[in-house]
């Protein structure tokens, strides 16, 4: 591998990012940044205050007012918002409906960009989520969009709530999953796209294991 190297992960929800990113990042001796847990960190302390998270006027007043942090405890990465570990309370639906309408709002992204950026600094890197190779990271060493079928996310989300305890409907959970992809890729601020330099990669009929190889391979060509 290149002495320093990064490599940016892009894609829709429930494609399998964090997790192949994870993988990956342990693969490679890298960090690992879950771009989307700060989001979700944003987007709970709204929830908490009682702010309405379509409202982004109220959302943008609030930026700045809290300390969202991460830090990294046996391998893995932890979440705080003002020294409260909130890395379990991020992962509910209402969490991730929340942390979809934030960050649409352009202060709150500016103000994550920004704070992605610096925890990247001088490291090998593996980051995920909407905007990182068009936006954090423009010139990654390797840019990746990995998707899936919406049907096949949906799926995977089911498993995952089921696993949890919390069961959701098929239905109800690919038609949140919808209108997260539209919410997302129609926003103003930083739109989920894949950049013009990334390798798009579908999940859809890999595996787990499968995924990973097939960024490995990808990293080891294009970082080696």
């Amino acid at each position: 591998m290149k002495k320093t190297f990064s490599i940016a992960i892009d894609g829709p929800a429930g494609a399998g990012k964090s997790t192949i990113a994870k993988a990956l990042a342990k693969a490679l001796d890298a960090m690992y940044l879950d771009t989307g847990a700060m989001y979700r960190a944003f987007g709970l302390a709204m929830l908490r205050m009682g702010v309405d998270v379509n409202d982004a006027a109220a959302v943008a007043a609030h930026v700045g007012r809290m300390n969202i942090a991460v830090d990294y405890v046996d391998g893995g990465q932890r979440i705080y918002i003002d020294c409260e570990d909130v890395t379990g309370a991020i992962r509910s639906p209402e969490v991730s409906a929340a942390a979809s309408a934030v960050s649409a709002v352009p202060e709150v992204r500016t103000e994550m960009v920004a704070l992605q950026r610096r925890i990247a600094e001088g490291h090998n890197v593996i980051m995920d989520g909407r905007d990182i190779g068009t936006v954090v990271l423009p010139n990654a060493t390797l840019k990746v969009y990995l998707t899936a079928s919406a049907e096949v996310r949906a799926d995977r989300r089911c498993r995952e709530l089921e696993e949890k305890g919390t069961p959701q409907p098929y239905e109800q959970v690919l038609r949140e999953i919808r209108e997260r992809d539209w919410r997302d890729s129609h926003r103003d601020a930083s739109p989920l796209r894949a950049a013009e330099d990334a390798v798009t990669v579908d999940t859809s009929d890999l595996s787990l294991d499968e995924s990973v190889a097939a960024l490995r391979a990808l990293a080891e060509k294009t970082c080696g």
